[in-house]
């Protein structure tokens, strides 16, 4: 059964959250993983001339591929995440849209040689409804990739987050969890070709791995 996001107030969260996560000495930087340096890089996506990143946060990975000079478009809940993320790398070509991103890619008009998120929207969006839409967003022969914390045993589905512990006023969103196996299914019934779904294992024994998905069109 669906859950109840409410747009408005998952706004105001992330906008919460990104005065905390943007830092105005932020360098460009790609990794998919929570640990800095570990795990692939962007060859996962390719050789896009062109990419969307759905839920870009503070624009890093957009920026660093825009160096590489790849055409590099974001969107973000956030009004005040993609407002530091535009100010801070929009010499370099990035372009950050605001915006729910069901909605946004509903409305959008382009095609993109990947699409990717990065502990983004891929993970607090319903993929029943989200994958189709990015499925329409990608040229043929193109890729989505994503990756989050791989799910908790037994704790499938979407998961309810609050904001910043159990004190304060009651912020929260839904994230969504699944076996690689569920994810790989619902890709293919989203109507990619392909998929694979695998955990990367910390560097540290022990340490929380890294959900890493891939699919084609």
């Amino acid at each position: 059964m669906p859950v109840p996001h409410d747009i408005a107030a998952e706004t105001e969260l992330w906008d919460t959250y990104a005065e905390s996560a943007f830092k105005d000495n932020l360098d460009p930087s790609f990794c998919w993983t929570q640990y800095s340096g570990h795990g692939p890089g962007t060859e996962l996506l390719g050789n896009p001339e062109s990419v969307l990143e759905i839920g870009c946060g503070t624009g890093r990975a957009l920026a660093h591929l825009a160096q590489q000079g790849v055409r590099a478009t974001g969107v973000d809940l956030s009004p005040r995440m993609v407002r530091r993320a535009t100010e801070k790398w929009a010499a370099l070509g990035v372009r950050i849209e605001q915006g729910e991103v069901l909605r946004w890619l509903a409305a959008e008009g382009s095609r993109y040689d990947a699409v990717y998120s990065i502990f983004g929207a891929a993970w607090f969006t319903d993929p029943s409804q989200l994958f189709p839409l990015v499925h329409e967003r990608l040229v043929p022969g193109g890729t989505f990739v994503f990756s989050q914390p791989p799910a908790i045993p037994g704790a499938y589905g979407p998961q309810g987050m609050y904001k910043g512990g159990f004190a304060g006023k009651a912020m929260y969103t839904y994230r969504y969890s699944y076996r690689p196996a569920v994810w790989e299914r619902l890709l293919t019934r989203a109507g990619f070709a392909s998929a694979e779904a695998r955990v990367i294992d910390a560097a540290k024994p022990g340490h929380i791995g890294t959900l890493l998905v891939r699919a084609e069109p």
